[in-house]
């Protein structure tokens, strides 16, 4: 009877043991999906000129661009500081309005240049 009192607390503890190790696991996973980038990640801001001599730009397609990358900028520094899974809607929020908005304005080859600019970007950044 004591041999079987003793293997049952010892089958408990190595459970209990266990199942704190994987939320042990499961709790840094979180945290670091919950607080996984620094503000400076969501910065996006760049030189316009550069990108206009990049997708050879017009004088008018500059100054739209201009302008929707200052509120796309504006969009992802406010995902910044959200949290969790509302950051990651925020910034799929931001830029898909971003590609929406330089659809209407690049043509079909200045926008597939572009589309290979943003993805490599928000890849190196990791968002």
């Amino acid at each position: 009877m004591k041999k079987l009192i003793l293997v049952a607390v010892a089958i408990m503890t190595m459970t209990s043991s266990f199942a704190s190790t994987e939320n042990d696991k499961a709790g840094r996973f979180m945290e670091y999906f919950m607080n996984a980038r620094n503000v400076e990640d969501y910065d996006m801001t760049f030189d316009t000129r550069r990108l206009a001599a990049k997708l050879d730009l017009t004088e008018e397609q500059m100054d739209a661009v201009e302008v929707i990358q200052n509120q796309f900028t504006n969009e992802m520094l406010s995902a910044a500081n959200s949290h969790g899974f509302q950051r990651r809607a925020q910034v799929r929020q931001a830029v898909s309005n971003d590609i929406n908005k330089m659809k209407m304005i690049l043509n079909d080859k200045q926008f597939d240049s572009y589309m290979s600019l943003l993805i490599t970007t928000l890849r190196n950044r990791h968002l």
